[in-house]
């Protein structure tokens, strides 16, 4: 065997190992990508330049800690999210924190359906046909599809954002400044600015993902002795998510915000990609949100009656007939229905809903993080795996930072004029 076909059998092996520990951490992180999230990159770059990349940094930093503690805690404890917060804190504290996850998830359900209508309206396909059409597919898709063979296809639509990567590589940004913006943190009470950081936070780290991330830990049965893998998905996840999220906003900002256009629709979205793609800008941008918002409106609204009926006991699975768990149906339908719904109010501006879907995430993670690191802090529960003090004080610095801005933005309606952000 020559040393050339020697060193390609290794690097085979190495790639094939590296995609064997790639999972729940690559898809959690990179769920930040779909159609909501790509609507409040383009909105911040296109908006305020290069000014929310240092944002970006710290959020993957907090994505990276906050994912780390949720997959430690199902390797630890063999639990989900839900579980763990009933056993701890009861009843009354599971139905405040199982609520404020179905608003925020609906929420962002309702960005999704949001992203289906947008890019069928850039086809010319009115959302009045398209989102009712969506709706149906998605729920036929879960409930009686092969959903393994769809969510390959959707996946393979939605690497059109990666096209973002390749746009940003290739025009010419001034990259002094863009490192410069990264490692300079700087703030606005705009109210504007203030969504625009509500958003870019509660596209990034959401509630469902740190549930998702937990759930799928324990479902692969990994144990703290196979941890390590776990561990490296969770930072490769948010590095490769981050620096997707990073080029849409370095795109938007050198193609629109120094032309002085700023995003409010995804046809002005899409004209970013134009120096990449040329007049196909419109089918790509189309594509990515197509396959972000279906995969997403496909999988959050089962996620979500999951974790409520784990929370609750009730009967759950799309391997059980309606009438033997009508409450899981119920909820399944029902999010899916008034995402749909909302979407179809006429004159509703879809880029908006997105983005505004995203701040609410925001401002309802709070609650499910304080639970999270009092859980993940509690020697009874987690042994000798707790968080670190780093980790803890990270952890706990993002909690608050968040809350802040959140508080902000809502009081800034309350305050006189001169003093309102």
């Amino acid at each position: 065997m020559t040393p050339i076909v020697q060193a390609l059998r290794h690097a085979s092996r190495r790639t094939w190992l590296m995609l064997a520990i790639l999972g729940p951490g690559l898809i959690t992180a990179n769920a930040g990508n779909d159609a909501p999230g790509i609507a409040t990159y383009s909105a911040a770059g296109s908006h305020y330049g290069y000014g929310l990349l240092w944002l970006l940094l710290l959020v993957a930093v907090g994505l990276v800690v906050i994912q780390e503690i949720a997959s430690r805690m199902g390797a630890v404890t063999g639990k989900g999210t839900a579980d763990l917060i009933r056993e701890r804190f009861g009843v009354r504290v599971t139905a405040f924190a199982m609520a404020c996850l179905l608003l925020a998830n609906l929420g962002t359900t309702i960005g999704e359906f949001a992203g289906i209508a947008a890019g069928m309206e850039l086809l010319g396909v009115t959302r009045m046909i398209a989102v009712p059409a969506a709706a149906l597919a998605v729920g036929l898709l879960v409930v009686r599809g092969n959903y393994a063979v769809v969510e390959k296809v959707l996946l393979v639509l939605c690497l059109a954002a990666l096209s973002y990567v390749v746009a940003a590589a290739t025009i010419d940004a001034p990259w002094g400044t863009i490192l410069l913006e990264t490692v300079t943190p700087n703030f606005s009470a705009e109210p504007g600015y203030v969504l625009a950081v509500l958003a870019t936070i509660g596209t990034t780290i959401t509630p469902w993902g740190i549930i998702y991330m937990q759930a799928t830990v324990v479902e692969k049965g990994v144990g703290m002795e196979g941890y390590r893998r776990t561990r490296i998905d969770v930072v490769t996840g948010a590095a490769w998510g981050s620096i997707v999220s990073a080029a849409v906003v370095i795109t938007t900002a050198a193609t629109l915000f120094a032309n002085g256009i700023a995003v409010d629709s995804a046809e002005g979205a899409a004209m970013a990609l134009e120096p990449l793609a040329g007049p196909a800008a419109r089918y790509l941008f189309a594509a990515g949100l197509l396959g972000a918002s279906l995969l997403a409106a496909s999988v959050l609204p089962l996620s979500t009656t999951y974790a409520l009926s784990e929370a609750f006991g009730w009967e759950r699975g799309v391997d059980r007939k309606p009438k033997e768990a009508p409450i899981f149906y119920t909820i399944y339908i029902g999010m899916i229905a008034i995402g749909a719904l909302v979407v179809l109010i006429p004159g509703i501006p879809l880029f908006r809903l997105m983005v505004l879907s995203q701040a609410l995430n925001a401002l309802l993670l709070p609650v499910l993080l304080v639970l999270v690191l009092k859980l993940s802090g509690d020697r009874r529960i987690m042994g000798r795996w707790t968080n670190g003090r780093v980790q803890n004080a990270l952890a706990w610095s993002l909690t608050g930072f968040i809350t802040v801005i959140g508080l902000l933005l809502l009081i800034s309606p309350l305050l006189p004029a001169g003093m309102a952000p």
